[in-house]
């Protein structure tokens, strides 16, 4: 017979794992998306003469951040469930976490395609281009945090911790 509570705490560990691995999954989509983009541009300066712009290597790596909100996300939940956390709706919330953050890097890497395409053609609308990535990735830190906060409601000290860790991540 399985014990309940290490069942409980196996669903809610599986929780927070998902929200990093799908986090990862759609950093992993927004900058293969992303870097075909830019190769493309590479090719197209190539074939006119002119010289490749390294600054498209940004554009590509914009949704890796996703991938550490995740992983904040995942630690902050795993001391969730330490505490004995609910399995059930600690997994739900790790796939839902998970999807929208993962969901964000890739649309970004979409963003970032196209701001690889326009900046390859023309050089011009680097830091627009940016700002429009940067309300994408908005969602993603939103929802990190909005979690982080739902999730400390029940361990008022792991909200301390997981501000602090949310405060050390850089925004590109």
């Amino acid at each position: 017979m399985t014990d309940p509570i290490v069942t409980s705490q196996s669903l809610a560990i599986s929780g927070a794992i998902l929200a990093l691995a799908l986090s990862a999954i759609g950093s992993a989509l927004g900058c293969g998306t992303a870097a075909c983009a830019a190769v493309g541009a590479w090719k197209r300066s190539y074939v006119q003469g002119r010289p490749a712009s390294m600054m498209l290597l940004s554009f590509v790596g914009a949704p890796l951040s996703q991938t550490i909100y995740g992983m904040i996300l995942m630690y902050s939940m795993k001391s969730s469930a330490a505490a004995g956390a609910p399995g059930l709706p600690m997994l739900l919330i790790g796939l839902a976490a998970g999807l929208a953050i993962g969901w964000s890097a890739w649309y970004q890497g979409r963003a970032a395609a196209a701001a690889a395409d326009s900046f390859g053609e023309t050089e011009k609308g680097f830091t627009n281009d940016f700002g429009a990535l940067g309300v994408v990735e908005t969602v993603a830190i939103f929802v990190m945090v909005f979690t982080i906060l739902m999730l400390s409601a029940r361990q008022p000290e792991a909200a301390a911790d997981a501000a602090a860790a949310a405060a050390a991540v850089p925004v590109p």
